[in-house]
C-alpha cells in the first residue's frame, strides 16, 4: 500500500466532543482514517473510514469484537495485540510494528510504527506510508479532564467527557491519562517530516486547543 494515494488528501477522524459539534456528512467525499473507538459514532456521524488505526492495548483489547467486524482496511499496533487475542491479520487487518519501530517517525511502515503518546501520531505515519500530501485532522480537541499522572491508567467511573459519546471510556472502563507534552513533542516532528517533503497538515478541529499544526475551519473543505 506504500504510495497509494499518492498526493492525495485524507481527513483523520480523532473522537474528541468537537465532532459534535460538526455535520460530518463531508466527510463522505474524502479519504477518512478513523481512530480508536470511532466506530461508535457511525450511524450518528453518517461516514464510514476508509482505513482505521489503533495502537493503545486498553483499546484494541476493549474494542475486539468491533475492530474485527469493520470492513475496512485496519492497522493495528502490535503493543496492543495480546497473546489471547482472536485477531489476527488477514486481507483487511495489518499488524504495525509499534513494539520496535525503527525512527522516531516511521516514514515506512515495514520500519514499523512510533506511537509518540497518541494514536494520532500513529496515524500520521500511516498516511505518510499511504502518500497523502495533505492531511486534514478533526476532533483532536487535546484538552482532557483527569486525575493523576500522564500515562497512569485510571478507572472512569462515570461518564466519559473526553471524547464525542460519554461511554467511550466511562461507567467503569479503564483508560491511560493523556501525555499531552509527550503528545505535542510528537507533533513537531510529524509537522517537520511532512513540511520537509512538501507535505502538509491541517488542523481544522472545532476550537482544538493544539497549537502545532496550521488552523482551519473544517468548512472550507466541504464540497459542493
Amino acid at each position: 500500500m506504500k504510495n497509494r494515494h499518492k498526493d492525495e488528501t485524507c481527513v483523520i477522524v480523532c473522537n474528541g466532543p468537537s465532532l459534535n459539534e460538526m455535520d460530518l456528512k463531508w466527510l463522505r467525499d474524502y479519504t477518512v482514517i478513523g481512530l480508536n473507538k470511532i466506530f461508535l459514532g457511525f450511524k450518528k456521524f453518517g461516514f464510514y473510514p476508509k482505513y482505521h488505526v489503533t495502537v493503545n492495548p486498553k483499546v484494541v483489547e476493549q474494542s475486539e469484537k468491533e475492530l474485527k467486524k469493520l470492513t475496512c482496511v485496519k492497522f493495528i499496533g502490535t503493543r496492543g495485540i495480546s497473546e489471547n487475542s482472536s485477531i489476527q491479520e488477514d486481507a483487511l487487518t495489518h499488524f504495525i510494528n509499534t513494539k520496535q519501530p525503527r525512527y522516531r517517525f516511521c516514514k515506512d511502515l515495514n520500519d514499523g510504527c512510533r506511537e509518540g503518546g497518541t494514536v494520532t501520531y500513529a496515524a500520521l505515519q500511516v498516511a505518510y506510508h499511504l502518500g497523502f500530501k495533505k492531511v486534514i485532522i478533526i476532533g483532536m480537541d487535546h484538552n482532557f479532564e483527569y486525575e493523576g499522572k500522564p500515562n497512569e491508567a485510571k478507572v472512569m467511573s462515570g461518564a466519559d467527557p473526553n471524547h464525542f459519546i460519554d461511554n467511550y471510556f466511562g461507567y467503569g472502563q479503564t483508560w491511560d491519562n493523556p501525555d499531552l507534552e509527550k503528545s505535542e513533542e510528537s507533533y513537531r516532528i510529524a509537522k517537520e517530516i511532512f513540511e520537509q517533503d512538501g507535505r502538509e497538515i491541517i488542523d481544522a478541529t472545532v476550537n482544538g486547543k493544539c497549537t502545532i499544526f496550521p488552523k482551519a475551519d473544517y468548512r472550507e473543505f466541504i464540497r459542493t
